[in-house]
Protein backbone atom coordinates (compact mmCIF):
# COMPACT_ATOMS: atom_id res chain seq x y z
CA UNK A 1 0.00 0.00 0.00
CA UNK A 2 2.88 2.67 0.82
CA UNK A 3 5.02 1.42 -2.15
CA UNK A 4 1.56 2.60 -4.27
CA UNK A 5 0.86 5.40 -2.43
CA UNK A 6 4.57 6.56 -3.28
CA UNK A 7 4.19 5.67 -7.12
CA UNK A 8 0.79 7.74 -7.48
CA UNK A 9 2.60 10.70 -5.03
CA UNK A 10 5.60 10.60 -7.42
CA UNK A 11 3.45 10.64 -10.76
CA UNK A 12 1.54 13.40 -9.41
CA UNK A 13 5.20 15.37 -9.06
CA UNK A 14 6.40 14.25 -12.31
CA UNK A 15 2.70 15.15 -14.70
CA UNK A 16 3.26 19.06 -14.42
CA UNK A 17 7.40 18.65 -14.94
CA UNK A 18 6.73 16.32 -18.31
CA UNK A 19 3.68 18.54 -19.80
CA UNK A 20 6.49 21.44 -19.51
CA UNK A 21 8.99 19.26 -21.70
CA UNK A 22 6.36 18.37 -23.50
CA UNK A 23 5.35 21.63 -24.07
CA UNK A 24 9.06 22.83 -25.27
CA UNK A 25 9.08 19.91 -27.77
CA UNK A 26 5.93 21.04 -28.85
CA UNK A 27 7.14 24.50 -29.56
CA UNK A 28 10.31 23.66 -30.56
CA UNK A 29 8.61 21.39 -33.37
CA UNK A 30 6.27 23.85 -34.77
CA UNK A 31 8.92 26.45 -35.04
CA UNK A 32 11.37 24.03 -36.69
CA UNK A 33 8.54 22.89 -39.52
CA UNK A 34 7.99 26.76 -40.53
CA UNK A 35 11.82 27.06 -40.46
CA UNK A 36 11.83 24.75 -43.23
CA UNK A 37 10.45 26.44 -45.52
CA UNK A 38 11.71 29.54 -44.77
CA UNK A 39 15.25 28.75 -44.67
CA UNK A 40 15.16 28.17 -48.88
CA UNK A 41 14.01 31.59 -50.13
CA UNK A 42 15.21 33.71 -46.56
CA UNK A 43 18.56 35.43 -47.55
CA UNK A 44 20.87 35.60 -44.83
CA UNK A 45 20.62 38.73 -43.54
CA UNK A 46 16.89 38.32 -42.72
CA UNK A 47 17.35 34.49 -41.86
CA UNK A 48 19.56 35.05 -38.68
CA UNK A 49 18.41 37.79 -36.86
CA UNK A 50 14.69 36.34 -37.31
CA UNK A 51 16.01 32.73 -36.54
CA UNK A 52 17.83 33.80 -33.54
CA UNK A 53 15.46 36.00 -32.13
CA UNK A 54 12.56 33.55 -32.59
CA UNK A 55 14.32 30.82 -30.66
CA UNK A 56 14.77 33.28 -27.82
CA UNK A 57 11.62 34.40 -27.65
CA UNK A 58 10.37 30.62 -28.07
CA UNK A 59 12.27 29.77 -24.64
CA UNK A 60 11.84 32.85 -23.03
CA UNK A 61 8.13 31.50 -23.63
CA UNK A 62 9.12 28.03 -21.92
CA UNK A 63 10.62 29.81 -19.03
CA UNK A 64 7.69 31.71 -18.14
CA UNK A 65 5.59 29.27 -18.10
CA UNK A 66 7.88 26.70 -15.87
CA UNK A 67 8.12 29.51 -13.32
CA UNK A 68 4.54 29.82 -13.64
CA UNK A 69 3.45 26.41 -12.69
CA UNK A 70 5.71 26.60 -10.03
CA UNK A 71 7.93 23.78 -11.21
CA UNK A 72 11.12 26.54 -11.49
CA UNK A 73 12.59 29.34 -10.08
CA UNK A 74 14.74 31.14 -12.56
CA UNK A 75 16.51 34.15 -12.14
CA UNK A 76 18.55 35.33 -15.65
CA UNK A 77 18.10 39.07 -15.02
CA UNK A 78 21.85 39.70 -14.77
CA UNK A 79 22.34 39.39 -19.05
CA UNK A 80 19.68 42.05 -20.17
CA UNK A 81 21.13 44.57 -19.86
CA UNK A 82 23.84 42.88 -22.40
CA UNK A 83 21.23 41.91 -25.31
CA UNK A 84 22.62 44.27 -27.80
CA UNK A 85 25.98 44.71 -27.37
CA UNK A 86 27.82 43.58 -30.28
CA UNK A 87 30.53 41.27 -31.24
CA UNK A 88 30.61 39.77 -27.28
CA UNK A 89 31.25 35.91 -26.45
CA UNK A 90 29.75 34.37 -23.17
CA UNK A 91 31.28 31.41 -21.83
CA UNK A 92 29.00 29.66 -19.06
CA UNK A 93 29.76 26.39 -17.08
CA UNK A 94 27.58 23.44 -18.44
CA UNK A 95 25.68 21.77 -15.18
CA UNK A 96 22.64 20.74 -17.38
CA UNK A 97 21.13 20.26 -20.85
CA UNK A 98 18.67 23.12 -20.05
CA UNK A 99 22.01 25.71 -20.15
CA UNK A 100 21.79 27.11 -23.62
CA UNK A 101 18.12 27.44 -23.35
CA UNK A 102 18.16 29.82 -20.44
CA UNK A 103 21.13 32.00 -22.31
CA UNK A 104 19.35 32.12 -25.48
CA UNK A 105 15.98 33.12 -24.41
CA UNK A 106 18.08 36.28 -22.81
CA UNK A 107 20.09 36.94 -25.82
CA UNK A 108 18.42 37.33 -29.25
CA UNK A 109 21.19 38.15 -30.89
CA UNK A 110 23.20 35.25 -29.96
CA UNK A 111 24.23 31.97 -31.69
CA UNK A 112 25.45 28.03 -30.76
CA UNK A 113 28.02 26.43 -31.25
CA UNK A 114 26.04 22.87 -31.99
CA UNK A 115 27.43 19.32 -32.27
CA UNK A 116 26.77 19.09 -36.20
CA UNK A 117 24.50 15.56 -35.22
CA UNK A 118 21.79 17.75 -33.82
CA UNK A 119 21.79 20.17 -36.97
CA UNK A 120 19.58 16.81 -38.25
CA UNK A 121 17.44 16.54 -35.04
CA UNK A 122 14.17 17.12 -36.02
CA UNK A 123 12.91 19.19 -33.16
CA UNK A 124 16.82 21.30 -33.33
CA UNK A 125 17.72 21.30 -36.90
CA UNK A 126 16.07 23.80 -39.24
CA UNK A 127 15.39 26.33 -36.59
CA UNK A 128 19.59 26.08 -35.97
CA UNK A 129 20.56 26.04 -39.51
CA UNK A 130 17.69 29.63 -40.16
CA UNK A 131 19.06 31.03 -37.15
CA UNK A 132 23.21 30.45 -38.60
CA UNK A 133 24.08 28.59 -35.50
CA UNK A 134 27.58 27.03 -36.01
CA UNK A 135 28.04 23.62 -36.40
CA UNK A 136 30.91 22.29 -34.60
CA UNK A 137 32.05 18.86 -37.15
CA UNK A 138 35.33 21.01 -38.30
CA UNK A 139 37.53 22.73 -35.85
CA UNK A 140 39.01 25.67 -38.47
CA UNK A 141 35.01 26.25 -40.05
CA UNK A 142 33.88 26.51 -36.42
CA UNK A 143 36.48 29.19 -35.72
CA UNK A 144 36.09 30.70 -38.77
CA UNK A 145 32.13 31.05 -38.75
CA UNK A 146 32.38 31.95 -34.90
CA UNK A 147 34.76 34.73 -36.24
CA UNK A 148 32.56 35.85 -38.84
CA UNK A 149 29.63 36.02 -37.03
CA UNK A 150 31.56 37.91 -34.12
CA UNK A 151 32.25 40.87 -36.50
CA UNK A 152 29.10 40.73 -38.19
CA UNK A 153 27.97 42.52 -34.56
CA UNK A 154 26.84 38.73 -33.77
CA UNK A 155 27.45 37.24 -29.93
CA UNK A 156 28.09 33.74 -29.06
CA UNK A 157 27.38 31.27 -26.48
CA UNK A 158 29.66 28.31 -25.80
CA UNK A 159 30.58 26.07 -22.85
CA UNK A 160 34.23 25.32 -23.19
CA UNK A 161 33.74 22.55 -20.91
CA UNK A 162 32.34 20.44 -24.29
CA UNK A 163 29.84 18.60 -22.74
CA UNK A 164 27.97 18.92 -19.31
CA UNK A 165 29.96 18.81 -15.99
CA UNK A 166 31.12 14.99 -14.59
CA UNK A 167 33.99 16.22 -12.77
CA UNK A 168 32.60 19.33 -10.27
CA UNK A 169 33.27 22.43 -10.36
CA UNK A 170 34.20 22.11 -14.05
CA UNK A 171 35.91 19.55 -16.60
CA UNK A 172 38.23 20.79 -17.71
CA UNK A 173 38.11 23.40 -20.80
CA UNK A 174 38.99 22.50 -24.26
CA UNK A 175 41.11 24.94 -26.91
CA UNK A 176 38.57 27.17 -29.39
CA UNK A 177 37.03 29.95 -27.33
CA UNK A 178 39.80 31.94 -26.08
CA UNK A 179 41.43 31.49 -30.36
CA UNK A 180 38.02 32.64 -31.33
CA UNK A 181 38.21 35.67 -28.84
CA UNK A 182 41.53 36.32 -30.20
CA UNK A 183 41.15 36.03 -33.99
CA UNK A 184 37.91 38.25 -33.66
CA UNK A 185 38.75 41.17 -31.01
CA UNK A 186 36.06 40.18 -29.03
CA UNK A 187 35.62 39.99 -25.38
CA UNK A 188 35.01 36.97 -23.06
CA UNK A 189 31.85 37.48 -20.79
CA UNK A 190 31.74 35.09 -17.93
CA UNK A 191 28.35 33.53 -16.93
CA UNK A 192 27.96 31.19 -13.46
CA UNK A 193 24.74 28.94 -13.54
CA UNK A 194 23.99 28.15 -10.23
CA UNK A 195 21.29 25.19 -9.57
CA UNK A 196 20.45 23.13 -6.80
CA UNK A 197 19.30 19.97 -8.71
CA UNK A 198 20.68 16.94 -10.55
CA UNK A 199 18.23 17.23 -13.42
CA UNK A 200 19.36 16.78 -16.47
CA UNK A 201 22.65 16.92 -15.46
CA UNK A 202 25.33 14.28 -16.92
CA UNK A 203 24.14 10.68 -16.04
CA UNK A 204 20.82 12.24 -14.71
CA UNK A 205 17.50 9.77 -16.71
CA UNK A 206 15.06 11.89 -17.92
CA UNK A 207 12.27 9.64 -16.60
CA UNK A 208 13.40 10.41 -12.76
CA UNK A 209 11.62 13.24 -11.20
CA UNK A 210 14.06 15.81 -9.24
CA UNK A 211 13.04 17.74 -6.17
CA UNK A 212 10.95 20.82 -6.90
CA UNK A 213 10.70 23.36 -7.47
CA UNK A 214 13.99 23.06 -10.05
CA UNK A 215 16.10 26.23 -8.94
CA UNK A 216 18.35 28.09 -11.89
CA UNK A 217 20.62 31.72 -10.90
CA UNK A 218 22.50 33.29 -13.59
CA UNK A 219 25.20 36.07 -12.52
CA UNK A 220 27.52 37.66 -14.48
CA UNK A 221 31.10 36.99 -14.08
CA UNK A 222 34.69 39.08 -14.80
CA UNK A 223 34.91 40.06 -18.53
CA UNK A 224 38.21 38.86 -20.22
CA UNK A 225 39.79 40.82 -23.38
CA UNK A 226 41.50 38.58 -26.32
CA UNK A 227 44.95 37.77 -25.52
CA UNK A 228 47.88 36.89 -28.15
CA UNK A 229 48.34 34.11 -26.08
CA UNK A 230 45.05 31.93 -26.57
CA UNK A 231 46.23 28.91 -24.22
CA UNK A 232 47.23 31.24 -21.73
CA UNK A 233 44.13 32.85 -21.36
CA UNK A 234 42.18 29.71 -21.68
CA UNK A 235 44.17 28.48 -18.52
CA UNK A 236 43.46 31.39 -16.93
CA UNK A 237 39.65 31.32 -17.92
CA UNK A 238 39.42 27.35 -16.66
CA UNK A 239 41.48 28.62 -13.41
CA UNK A 240 38.83 31.27 -12.45
CA UNK A 241 36.02 29.09 -13.26
CA UNK A 242 37.11 26.55 -10.62
CA UNK A 243 38.18 29.37 -7.78
CA UNK A 244 34.94 31.15 -8.35
CA UNK A 245 32.54 27.79 -8.05
CA UNK A 246 34.22 26.27 -5.21
CA UNK A 247 33.92 29.64 -3.31
CA UNK A 248 30.07 29.47 -4.12
CA UNK A 249 29.77 26.18 -2.81
CA UNK A 250 31.63 26.87 0.34
CA UNK A 251 29.47 30.59 0.64
CA UNK A 252 25.92 28.59 0.19
CA UNK A 253 26.68 25.74 2.57
CA UNK A 254 24.01 27.37 5.27
CA UNK A 255 24.33 27.71 8.87
CA UNK A 256 21.36 26.53 9.29
CA UNK A 257 17.92 25.74 7.23
CA UNK A 258 15.82 28.39 5.32
CA UNK A 259 13.18 28.57 2.93
CA UNK A 260 14.22 29.89 -0.52
CA UNK A 261 11.73 32.51 -1.47
CA UNK A 262 10.28 32.37 -4.89
CA UNK A 263 12.08 34.39 -7.93
CA UNK A 264 10.30 34.85 -10.94
CA UNK A 265 11.87 36.89 -13.96
CA UNK A 266 10.91 35.38 -17.28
Amino acid sequence: MMRLFSLLKTALLAAPLYALLLLLGSISLAWNLVAMLLQPVLPARLARPLGRATIALAYRAFWATASLTGMMRINADCLDALRDERGLIFVANHPTMLDALLLVARLPRSACIMKADLMKNIFLGAGARLAHYIRNDSARAMVRLAVDDLRAGGQLVLFPEGTRTVEPPVNGFRPGVTLIAKLAQAPIQTVFIDTDSPYLGKGWPLWRVPPLPIVFKLRLGQRFAPEQDSNALLKQLEHYFRQNMEQRAKDAQPACPSTPRAHTSF
